[in-house]
């Protein structure tokens, strides 16, 4: 199976291609950078607009360069307080060949309310690396493993979050 991600972070491929081998054999994940036209850190609603943004211009980049794929995938993180508290989220966006597309989210994590004019101003994964002095938490495991002594990486709550957005696909029509 051929998968095209919009995203060249270790860490969001990994995560993607653990979900989709619990229910797919053969997995194949090409991660190809392209543009989520919202700004470095993207803010409630700019979360699902940015990874529906990659998946329109991962299309576009395929079609350009004759590339197929059973699916066009694409992971946006961001800070939302949708919940009336500050939290960061990641939000998955799974399109089939046919063009049908499942959104799925994981689970969030709390922001101190001192840090997000600095987050805002700048992201998150900046914000963690000045706090914890440490360089490129925004690849690989990502920041929520300090926070939670190793014990969720940016990869789980990538691999969570494409879980969510499969289950229009794993369960026929009876979820679709």
């Amino acid at each position: 199976m051929k998968i095209l991600m919009g995203t060249k972070n270790p860490g969001k491929i990994q995560g993607a291609k653990e979900a989709f081998e619990k229910y797919f054999e053969n997995i194949e994940i090409e991660g190809i950078a392209v543009d989520s036209e919202v700004g470095d850190q993207p803010i409630n609603k700019e979360i699902i607009i940015g990874a529906k943004n990659r998946i329109k211009n991962l299309r576009k980049y395929a079609k350009e360069n004759q590339l197929e794929a059973d699916f066009y995938i694409a992971c946006e993180a961001g800070i939302t307080d949708f919940l009336e508290e500050w939290i960061d989220i990641n939000c998955a966006v799974i399109e089939d060949k046919e063009g049908t597309q499942s959104v799925g989210t994981s689970q969030g994590f709390p922001i101190p309310n001192k840090y997000i004019e600095e987050i805002k101003a700048t992201e998150l994964g900046k914000v963690l690396d000045k706090i914890f002095n440490s360089k490129g938490l925004g690849k690989g495991k990502g920041g929520i493993s300090i926070l939670t002594k190793d014990e969720i990486s940016r990869i789980d709550l990538t691999r969570n979050a494409f879980i969510m957005a499969l289950t229009k696909y794993i369960n026929g029509d009876t979820w679709k």
